[in-house]
């Protein structure tokens, strides 16, 4: 007879005694027999003698095969099983005394090598008779006691009639209290109208069916997942008879699939820009409603203006001063929040935040919490909102990276009835560590962004000069915090004979780099342009300054900046330089790779300037052209970078064709006009830097010109002197009578000395006074230390003394002397 098994409170090891178990299970209710790879008895049990009549001694070493009264009914005998992992069917044997026995055994097959018999082979020997009902008491009790899932058993009226403990105990219902009621009467909630209508179709079709329902008990203060197995229960005759209903309970891998979801969510959704108030955002965006139903990301203050975070970054006296950079709530308009986004709140000792951030620890509390309520008692505003919403939980987790405490995250639940578990606490550390490191790298990339493009724009001119020839604006933008700073710029210098050149660069790449090389090249083009070289020669001494530029990185025995992906390579760029004569209206231009200008005539029609193809400086060592145009006066020069007509989305001659279109629509001023360009071509943040410079062209009137053609004679001299006195007179300069005078003596008398004819003299009164000597010749005068008793050479000392500037250009047929005077306001 079956003897009931008494289990003691007492714990005890995993695994029992091999006597102990022996003796629990008695195996001689089970024929053992093993068998080596050739199927020679290595081993006979007493329910094996017990079956056969055989004694272990008897069989051991003996072939199997001869125990058989028939071949075993597969193809080739047992050595054909040598590939199978197990076998089962019935075979006949002979017994000691000669009867043939039908035994239904099962067959194991090890794997070879392992450490035990090649074959294992058992056969139940027939138990005695348990006690009557046995077997369907087990039934009974295994159902009722299922400790694996909630059971229900419905009839094909959806009635129930059975219902294990973990199904009494997830309806907090007794059996009888549920016998005869449906699913949806017995569970007044939307799972229970889903699953009567599962079950219909189970009872109609005979598919079993699978759910998932999230919902929270009846006396339970937590919501569970559910996972439901609907299925038919049928006679021996396949009559469905009734619906079987399990439940398992998979809340905790319902809620660790979540969390891996929040967390494979975060990982995608935070940080995908460099800007920290977005970022912040994105922390808070992430986690409500899925975690919490309010969130907010407060900052140090201290981060506005400082560099690095204080250390430490919590005050020992306190308060605590924290920016809200970003809050998300389940409810509209985040009422919940005390303090609104972007204003800075003040937390004392003892807070939740300030305590959190001390100690370096997440905090969790419900709002019953001793230490929270102490809080609240000295913040009568934020314990208004608390009871006004309902708030019951809170987490505080500080925001840190690398070291560094850049703030706090706080979580707040009150619509979800659920308080934040430890597991909830988690979870917060994880999404806001991932969130803390890509706010530090936003914070560290914007301030050495705004360290790199403030070092560009210092390179950039902080004032435009004063200059009579044309009136200029102009606009530069840096391109969008992706792209790094760039190397566009532009210049406006001054030339001698009121002339001005206009300056458009673009520096391949961007980078520090890409910006100190446009620092060198800028530098570069005033020295050029200082001694007036011709449009055309200037782009060939940029063209060959960037090669030895590129030589002497290449040449670098420490490496240069290889390694580096914006640096890496020679360096490129493309430069258009114009030059504009307001005596005359003529207006030169010279371009290495650069797109074209833009002329708006008075009228108003927009035409480009057709300038010869011309690659890039620094790549090619070849001498470049100049187009000459006169420009009437009042026209409109639009020079520009290719950022400004070139996006990813649009090509260059739809750029072009945008820019035409607005500069021909009339505007109140020229910087008007290059707001008009810029909200017309560019996007909010634009992927490439953009330089615009936009000059309207003046033209000096002939009467403040004046021209004299100069005899080779020294005589000569003192007639140009009375000339020039009269022609002073005319313009009203008498206080500048007497400088002229000596300007004009030196620089005739020298020209008529030293250098070849023809000799022009020609003065430009506009807001400077300008003395201007030509001649054939091609020598430079230079100034020197004259001796005591020298006779010459104070002459240009004196001119330098007396102006405000003087210098010299070469022509294409001689050279020019020029003096530039200030004049003193009438």
């Amino acid at each position: 007879m079956e003897q009931p098994v008494t289990v003691g409170r007492a714990g005890r090891s995993s695994g029992e005694e091999p006597e102990v178990l022996d003796a629990l299970v008695d195996a001689s209710l089970t024929a053992r027999v093993s068998l080596d790879e050739h199927g020679v008895v290595t081993g006979w049990n007493a329910g094996a003698e017990r079956l056969l009549g055989y004694p272990a001694g008897q069989l051991t070493g003996r072939r199997a095969a001869d125990l058989l009264a028939e071949p075993i009914p597969v193809r080739g005998g047992l050595p054909t099983l040598a590939g199978l992992p197990r076998w089962n069917g019935d075979v006949a044997l002979r017994h000691r005394d000669g009867r043939k026995l039908t035994v239904s055994i099962l067959a194991h097959h090890r794997p070879p090598g392992a450490d035990a018999p090649a074959w294992l082979i058992v056969s139940a020997l027939t138990d005695p008779q348990p006690p009557a009902g046995l077997d369907e008491s087990l039934v009974s009790w295994s159902f009722a006691q299922s400790p694996c899932c909630a059971q229900a058993i419905y009839d094909t009226r959806l009635r129930l009639r059975r219902a294990n403990a973990d199904m009494e105990r997830s309806a907090a219902l007794t059996e009888e209290e549920m016998r005869g009621l449906r699913v949806s009467e017995i569970l007044d909630h939307d799972a229970g109208l889903r699953a009567e209508r599962s079950m219909a179709r189970v009872l109609r079709t005979g598919e079993p069916e699978y759910q998932e329902n999230y919902l929270r008990a009846p006396g339970e203060n937590h919501e569970h997942a559910w996972s439901v197995f609907i299925s038919a229960l049928r006679d021996h005759e396949d009559t469905i008879r009734g619906v079987c209903l399990s439940a398992h309970d998979m809340t905790e891998q319902f809620w660790a699939r979540k969390r891996l979801q929040l967390i494979a969510e975060a990982g995608r959704r935070i940080g995908s820009t460099l800007d920290v108030t977005h970022t912040a955002q994105e922390l808070a965006d992430v986690t409500v409603p899925a975690l919490a139903d309010f969130v907010s990301v407060d900052l140090l203050a201290a981060l506005d203006d400082a560099p690095e975070p204080p250390s430490p970054a919590v005050p020992a006296g306190g308060p605590l001063l924290l920016r809200r950079a970003a809050l998300r709530s389940v409810t509209p308009g985040a009422p919940e929040s005390v303090v609104a986004a972007g204003a800075v709140d003040s937390y004392p000792p003892g807070s939740m935040p300030f305590e959190s951030l001390r100690t370096g620890r997440p905090a969790l509390h419900e709002v019953t919490d001793p230490a929270f309520t102490a809080w609240l008692a000295r913040d009568p505003a934020r314990a208004a909102r608390v009871r006004g919403y309902g708030i019951h939980s809170v987490m505080a987790v500080p925001l840190a990276a690398r070291g560094t405490t850049l703030g706090v995250a706080f979580f707040v639940r009150h619509r979800n009835q659920d308080a934040f578990r430890h597991d909830d606490l988690v979870l917060a550390g994880e999404l806001t560590a991932r969130a803390a490191v890509s706010i530090d790298n936003a914070r560290r990339y914007t301030r050495e962004r705004a360290t790199a493009v403030t070092f560009q724009r210092s390179l950039l001119p902080q004032r435009l000069p004063r200059q009579a020839a044309v009136e200029v604006a102009s606009r530069y933008l840096p391109a969008g915090p992706h792209a790094g700073v760039g190397g566009d710029w532009f210049d406006v210098i001054p030339l001698s004979g009121a002339r001005v050149a206009l300056v458009v660069g673009d520096v391949v790449g961007h980078g520090l780099v890409a910006s100190a090389t446009m620092g060198r090249l800028r530098t570069a083009v005033r020295t050029l342009a200082d001694i007036d070289l011709p449009c055309d020669e200037l782009l060939t001494h940029l063209d060959d300054l960037l090669a030895r530029l590129n030589t002497e990185e290449e040449s670098d025995p420490r490496g240069g900046h290889a390694g580096s992906a914006e640096t890496s390579g020679d360096v490129g760029a493309t430069c258009l330089y114009a030059v504009y004569d307001p005596v005359t209206r003529r207006c030169c231009f010279a371009a290495a790779g650069h797109p074209a200008p833009a002329v708006v005539s008075p009228d108003g029609t927009v035409d480009l300037i057709g300038l010869p193809a011309a690659p890039p400086l620094g790549v090619s060592g070849l001498p470049y052209e100049a187009t000459e145009v006169v420009l009437p006066e009042g026209s409109l020069l639009a020079l520009y970078t290719n950022g400004l007509v070139e996006t990813p989305d649009r090509d260059l001659d739809t750029g072009v064709h945008v820019l035409r279109e607005a500069l021909a629509r009339p505007a109140a001023s020229l910087d008007a006009l290059c707001d008009t360009v810029l909200t017309d071509l560019l996007p909010p943040r634009p992927a490439d830097d953009v330089a615009l410079l936009i000059a309207r062209t003046r033209a000096l009137d002939a009467r403040q010109v004046a021209t004299w053609a100069v005899p080779a004679d020294p005589s000569a001299v003192a007639q140009t002197r009375k000339d020039v006195v009269e022609q002073l007179e005319r313009w009203g300069l008498s206080d500048a009578v007497f400088v002229t005078e000596l300007v004009v003596s030196e620089l005739v008398t020298n020209a008529i000395r030293h250098a070849e004819p023809p000799v022009q003299l020609r003065l430009i009164h506009d807001s400077t006074l300008i003395c201007e000597v030509s001649d054939g010749g091609s020598t430079a005068p230079h100034l020197r230390r004259a001796r005591t008793y020298d006779e010459g050479g104070r002459g240009l000392l004196l001119v330098a003394q007396l102006t405000e500037r003087w210098g010299t250009r070469q022509g294409a047929a001689g050279k020019t002397i020029w003096a530039e005077q200030t004049l003193t306001p009438a």
